[in-house]
Protein backbone atom coordinates (compact mmCIF):
# COMPACT_ATOMS: atom_id res chain seq x y z
CA UNK A 1 0.00 0.00 0.00
CA UNK A 2 1.66 3.07 -0.76
CA UNK A 3 1.63 6.49 1.40
CA UNK A 4 -0.81 8.36 -0.56
CA UNK A 5 -3.26 5.16 -1.09
CA UNK A 6 -3.00 4.28 2.63
CA UNK A 7 -4.12 7.76 3.49
CA UNK A 8 -7.08 7.88 1.50
CA UNK A 9 -8.22 4.73 2.69
CA UNK A 10 -7.86 5.80 6.59
CA UNK A 11 -9.56 9.40 5.70
CA UNK A 12 -12.36 7.08 3.81
CA UNK A 13 -13.01 4.61 6.56
CA UNK A 14 -13.13 6.45 9.16
CA UNK A 15 -15.98 9.09 7.52
CA UNK A 16 -17.84 6.07 6.68
CA UNK A 17 -17.41 4.44 10.12
CA UNK A 18 -17.93 7.84 12.43
CA UNK A 19 -21.35 8.38 10.10
CA UNK A 20 -22.70 4.60 10.80
CA UNK A 21 -21.23 4.50 14.59
CA UNK A 22 -22.17 8.01 16.00
CA UNK A 23 -25.24 10.13 15.46
CA UNK A 24 -25.52 12.97 13.11
CA UNK A 25 -25.45 15.64 15.32
CA UNK A 26 -22.36 14.02 17.60
CA UNK A 27 -18.99 15.67 17.34
CA UNK A 28 -17.47 13.40 14.74
CA UNK A 29 -20.28 13.33 12.76
CA UNK A 30 -21.50 17.22 11.94
CA UNK A 31 -18.96 18.47 9.76
CA UNK A 32 -18.72 15.22 7.91
CA UNK A 33 -22.67 15.94 7.34
CA UNK A 34 -21.88 19.59 6.57
CA UNK A 35 -18.89 19.05 3.89
CA UNK A 36 -20.89 15.74 2.28
CA UNK A 37 -24.00 18.42 1.62
CA UNK A 38 -22.26 20.84 0.60
CA UNK A 39 -19.97 18.45 -1.93
CA UNK A 40 -16.83 19.46 -0.21
CA UNK A 41 -15.76 16.28 -0.36
CA UNK A 42 -15.51 14.72 -3.59
CA UNK A 43 -11.54 15.13 -4.55
CA UNK A 44 -10.72 12.81 -1.32
CA UNK A 45 -12.68 9.72 -2.67
CA UNK A 46 -10.76 7.96 -5.31
CA UNK A 47 -14.10 6.67 -6.99
CA UNK A 48 -15.30 7.64 -11.01
CA UNK A 49 -16.22 11.17 -11.42
CA UNK A 50 -19.80 10.68 -12.43
CA UNK A 51 -20.62 8.43 -9.20
CA UNK A 52 -19.33 10.39 -6.35
CA UNK A 53 -21.36 13.90 -8.43
CA UNK A 54 -24.60 11.42 -8.33
CA UNK A 55 -23.88 10.66 -4.50
CA UNK A 56 -23.21 14.40 -4.00
CA UNK A 57 -26.32 15.28 -5.31
CA UNK A 58 -28.37 12.60 -3.28
CA UNK A 59 -26.65 13.92 -0.07
CA UNK A 60 -27.33 17.80 -0.82
CA UNK A 61 -31.36 16.82 -1.27
CA UNK A 62 -33.91 17.45 1.67
CA UNK A 63 -35.78 15.34 3.41
CA UNK A 64 -38.90 16.07 5.66
CA UNK A 65 -37.16 13.26 7.95
CA UNK A 66 -34.56 15.13 10.53
CA UNK A 67 -30.88 13.10 9.80
CA UNK A 68 -31.26 12.14 13.52
CA UNK A 69 -34.66 10.16 13.10
CA UNK A 70 -33.53 8.44 9.91
CA UNK A 71 -30.53 7.45 11.71
CA UNK A 72 -32.35 6.25 14.96
CA UNK A 73 -34.99 4.14 12.64
CA UNK A 74 -31.94 2.77 10.74
CA UNK A 75 -29.59 2.22 13.31
CA UNK A 76 -30.97 2.58 16.72
CA UNK A 77 -34.27 1.52 17.38
CA UNK A 78 -36.58 0.73 19.23
CA UNK A 79 -38.52 -0.62 16.24
CA UNK A 80 -36.65 -3.68 14.47
CA UNK A 81 -34.26 -2.53 12.28
CA UNK A 82 -34.62 -3.29 8.55
CA UNK A 83 -30.88 -3.89 8.27
CA UNK A 84 -28.61 -4.16 11.44
CA UNK A 85 -25.06 -3.34 11.72
CA UNK A 86 -24.01 -6.25 13.60
CA UNK A 87 -22.34 -8.61 12.09
CA UNK A 88 -23.46 -12.03 13.73
CA UNK A 89 -26.97 -10.80 12.65
CA UNK A 90 -25.94 -11.61 8.76
CA UNK A 91 -23.81 -14.66 9.82
CA UNK A 92 -25.68 -16.43 12.88
CA UNK A 93 -28.26 -18.95 11.98
CA UNK A 94 -30.41 -17.12 15.05
CA UNK A 95 -29.84 -13.74 13.12
CA UNK A 96 -28.80 -12.38 16.62
CA UNK A 97 -26.21 -9.98 17.79
CA UNK A 98 -23.37 -11.69 20.49
CA UNK A 99 -22.96 -14.77 18.31
CA UNK A 100 -20.47 -17.27 17.22
CA UNK A 101 -18.70 -14.58 14.50
CA UNK A 102 -18.87 -11.92 17.20
CA UNK A 103 -17.27 -14.47 19.30
CA UNK A 104 -14.17 -15.25 16.46
CA UNK A 105 -13.87 -12.02 16.00
CA UNK A 106 -13.41 -11.27 20.14
CA UNK A 107 -10.44 -14.28 19.44
CA UNK A 108 -9.09 -12.80 16.76
CA UNK A 109 -8.72 -9.22 18.44
CA UNK A 110 -7.06 -10.84 21.78
CA UNK A 111 -4.48 -12.43 19.29
CA UNK A 112 -3.37 -9.27 18.29
CA UNK A 113 -3.96 -7.49 20.89
CA UNK A 114 -6.58 -5.50 19.79
CA UNK A 115 -8.82 -4.04 22.83
CA UNK A 116 -12.62 -2.80 22.19
CA UNK A 117 -13.61 0.41 24.40
CA UNK A 118 -16.84 1.80 23.26
CA UNK A 119 -18.16 2.64 26.79
CA UNK A 120 -21.09 0.47 26.13
CA UNK A 121 -22.68 -3.12 25.94
CA UNK A 122 -22.51 -3.58 22.52
CA UNK A 123 -21.27 -6.09 20.03
CA UNK A 124 -17.42 -5.56 18.77
CA UNK A 125 -18.70 -6.37 15.17
CA UNK A 126 -20.80 -3.00 14.33
CA UNK A 127 -20.14 -2.09 10.66
CA UNK A 128 -19.46 1.47 11.65
CA UNK A 129 -17.02 0.31 14.46
CA UNK A 130 -15.11 -1.73 12.52
CA UNK A 131 -14.47 0.72 9.61
CA UNK A 132 -12.98 2.93 12.66
CA UNK A 133 -10.65 -0.18 13.79
CA UNK A 134 -9.83 -1.01 10.24
CA UNK A 135 -8.48 2.86 10.14
CA UNK A 136 -7.01 2.85 13.13
CA UNK A 137 -5.08 -0.44 12.04
CA UNK A 138 -4.27 1.36 9.03
CA UNK A 139 -2.88 4.25 10.86
CA UNK A 140 -0.99 2.32 13.11
CA UNK A 141 1.15 0.36 9.98
CA UNK A 142 -0.70 -2.78 10.63
CA UNK A 143 -1.93 -3.69 7.16
CA UNK A 144 -1.72 -7.14 7.89
CA UNK A 145 -4.14 -6.75 10.86
CA UNK A 146 -6.42 -4.16 8.76
CA UNK A 147 -6.71 -6.87 5.71
CA UNK A 148 -7.45 -9.97 7.73
CA UNK A 149 -10.15 -7.74 9.66
CA UNK A 150 -11.80 -6.56 6.12
CA UNK A 151 -11.55 -9.76 4.94
CA UNK A 152 -12.59 -12.13 7.68
CA UNK A 153 -15.03 -10.26 9.44
CA UNK A 154 -16.46 -7.31 7.31
CA UNK A 155 -16.32 -8.31 3.96
CA UNK A 156 -18.06 -11.34 4.11
CA UNK A 157 -21.44 -9.76 5.10
CA UNK A 158 -20.86 -6.00 4.51
CA UNK A 159 -22.89 -5.63 0.78
CA UNK A 160 -26.05 -7.88 2.07
CA UNK A 161 -25.80 -5.25 4.86
CA UNK A 162 -25.73 -2.21 2.66
CA UNK A 163 -28.16 -3.79 0.28
CA UNK A 164 -31.17 -3.46 2.78
CA UNK A 165 -29.99 -0.14 4.34
CA UNK A 166 -30.11 1.36 0.76
CA UNK A 167 -32.90 -0.26 -0.10
CA UNK A 168 -34.62 0.75 3.26
CA UNK A 169 -33.38 3.56 3.61
CA UNK A 170 -36.05 6.10 2.47
CA UNK A 171 -33.98 8.81 2.83
CA UNK A 172 -31.87 10.63 0.14
CA UNK A 173 -28.71 11.33 2.95
CA UNK A 174 -28.56 7.39 4.09
CA UNK A 175 -29.22 6.01 0.69
CA UNK A 176 -26.13 8.07 -0.43
CA UNK A 177 -24.44 6.79 2.19
CA UNK A 178 -24.98 2.93 1.70
CA UNK A 179 -24.26 3.23 -1.78
CA UNK A 180 -21.09 5.43 -1.07
CA UNK A 181 -20.01 2.76 1.86
CA UNK A 182 -20.96 -0.04 -0.88
CA UNK A 183 -18.79 1.38 -3.60
CA UNK A 184 -15.90 2.12 -1.14
CA UNK A 185 -15.61 -1.11 -0.02
CA UNK A 186 -15.98 -3.06 -3.40
CA UNK A 187 -12.92 -0.55 -4.41
CA UNK A 188 -10.93 -1.78 -0.98
CA UNK A 189 -12.01 -5.45 -2.12
CA UNK A 190 -10.73 -5.46 -5.05
CA UNK A 191 -6.89 -4.47 -4.10
CA UNK A 192 -7.06 -6.91 -0.85
CA UNK A 193 -3.54 -9.37 -1.09
CA UNK A 194 -5.74 -12.26 0.83
CA UNK A 195 -8.85 -13.74 -0.82
CA UNK A 196 -12.70 -12.69 1.35
CA UNK A 197 -13.39 -15.21 3.18
CA UNK A 198 -16.92 -17.06 1.78
CA UNK A 199 -19.63 -17.31 4.58
CA UNK A 200 -23.01 -18.33 4.51
CA UNK A 201 -25.56 -15.52 5.18
CA UNK A 202 -28.69 -16.06 7.05
CA UNK A 203 -30.44 -12.59 5.92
Amino acid sequence: MSEATRETFIFTARVLGALFYYPPDSEPCAPLITALRSGEWQDQWTLPAEALLALAQEFAKPCDEPLTEGWQRLLIGPHALPAPPWGSVWLDKESVVFGDSTLALRQWMRENDIAFLSGQNEPEDHFGALLLLAAWLAEHGNHAACEQLLAWHLLPWSNRFLDEFCHHAQHPFFTALGQLARLTLAQWQASLLIPVAQKTLYR
